[in-house]
């Protein structure tokens, strides 16, 4: 083969790498409206906090820590844990929520979406693990456990699935905060 084939292949290979692999730059842009839109489909999921639940309510500490490096990288690797586990927590035994199926649906969607993007670029630039960043999914993997065994010991129940929906929607809106601030 000659010169000019290898590089009209060599550029069908770039541009096909350019065109196929998310735009990492825009990501904290396409962070926000995915945050924004999950925060209005938790709202349109299910309707106001049930008042019988205000006595069961429960605090779980948000580890803040996780969201305050010193690296804009390190931040993405934290919230691509946090919509892994979100996404987990709400893929799982929800019979007894009795929300918009739709809307969760939807939530869902935007949540996999954004951890697929996320994946892709936290591949791209860390190859190795530091660790202040097993630090930090240690420390965010306790709290979904508890999260999550509050919903076993509760039994899924609509309450538990409320205080649930609750939380991720602060934890999200503590995600917004520092993503606004990169």
């Amino acid at each position: 083969m000659n010169a000019f084939g290898l590089i009209q292949i060599g550029l069908i290979l770039w541009c096909t790498t350019i065109i196929s692999s998310p735009q990492c730059n825009h990501l904290p842009l396409q962070r926000r409206k995915v945050i924004e839109n999950s925060l209005r489909l938790l709202d349109k999921m299910g309707k106001k906090f049930p008042q019988q639940c205000l006595r069961e309510k429960m605090s779980f500490r948000f580890p803040m820590q996780v969201l305050q490096p010193r690296q804009k990288e390190t931040v993405g690797v934290a919230i691509e844990e946090i919509f892994q586990h979100i996404f987990y927590i709400f893929s799982k035994n929800l019979t007894l929520a009795a929300w918009d199926e739709t809307a969760l649906n939807q939530f869902q969607n935007g949540l996999y979406l954004q951890i697929e993007q996320l994946e892709a670029c936290v591949i791209k630039k860390h190859t190795h693990y530091c660790r202040s960043k097993e630090v930090s999914r240690l420390k965010l993997k306790k709290y979904f456990r508890k999260i999550d065994c509050f919903l076993k010991d509760k039994q899924h129940d609509l309450c538990s699935w409320e205080i649930s929906r609750a939380e991720m929607r602060r934890c999200l809106q503590l995600i917004d905060k520092v993503t606004r601030k990169l």
